[in-house]
């Protein structure tokens, strides 16, 4: 069975006007953040966590501007931060064909009023630097590899034809020069190099994980082990 291809027309250009935020490298967003909201005062930005938090202390009138992504979902996140983005309603935004009737009525009917999302704006947990400290352990380790945020990334570089992944800082001011030329939007061939971009850093984090994994199993299963309280058994 093979995937269809895309129902309906490509939009060339389109609005940047739903924005996922949710970064762990912040820097640049006090230039990106008032930008975009200076090119369109009504755009709106779902986020969460700490860059919720940052991004309210950027925008003017974050109650216009911002929503947490709990709020727009209206499903509350898991225990220790966990199950955040990984909602329906989300990657459908990110997922959805815009010309495709069928996406919008599941958008707007069956997840309630659920919008697509024009640009998302992710960069990863670190793990190449939390597996370089001393301190750091297998457990410290997988903690910190990131899921939610290789998900979205790749569902908008997937969909590079209705949505924008941005997941380096280092693109932020030639991305808004770009916007702010075009008149408000994102083109389809600055869509298309971004999500290339998404694609050769998430084969890097998956890759330096794997390699991880390898090297610290080829060390010991035995020493992992023993950093898990294992149900059933008595670890003293």
């Amino acid at each position: 069975m093979s995937i269809r291809d895309m129902k309906g027309k490509v939009k060339d250009l389109i609005p940047v006007e739903n924005v996922i935020v949710s970064v762990f490298d912040k820097s640049g967003l006090e230039m990106l953040v008032p930008a975009l909201v200076h090119i369109n005062p009504d755009i709106r930005f779902l986020s969460t966590g700490g860059t919720y938090t940052k991004l309210k202390d950027l925008l003017e009138n974050p109650a216009k501007n911002l929503l947490e992504i709990s709020q727009y979902t209206e499903f509350p996140e898991m225990e220790g931060g966990l199950v955040k983005t990984l909602h329906p309603k989300i990657h459908a935004g990110i997922l959805g064909e815009r010309n495709n009737l069928e996406h919008q009525n599941y958008l707007k009917e069956v997840l309630g009023g659920g919008v697509f999302i024009d640009m998302v704006v992710v960069n990863l947990y670190p793990f190449q630097k939390v597996i370089s400290l001393p301190e750091a352990n297998f457990e410290s380790a997988r903690g910190n590899i990131d899921i939610g945020g290789p998900t979205m990334i790749r569902a908008a570089a997937k969909n590079f034809p209705s949505c924008a992944a941005l997941c380096d800082p280092e693109d932020y001011w030639d991305i808004l020069h770009a916007i702010k030329e075009d008149g408000g939007v994102t083109s389809f061939s600055q869509r298309l190099r971004l999500a290339k971009k998404v694609f050769e850093t998430t084969a890097v984090y998956d890759r330096n994980i794997a390699d991880y994994f390898d090297a610290e199993i080829n060390y010991g299963i035995k020493e992992i082990r023993g950093l898990y309280k294992f149900s059933g058994e008595d670890n003293g």
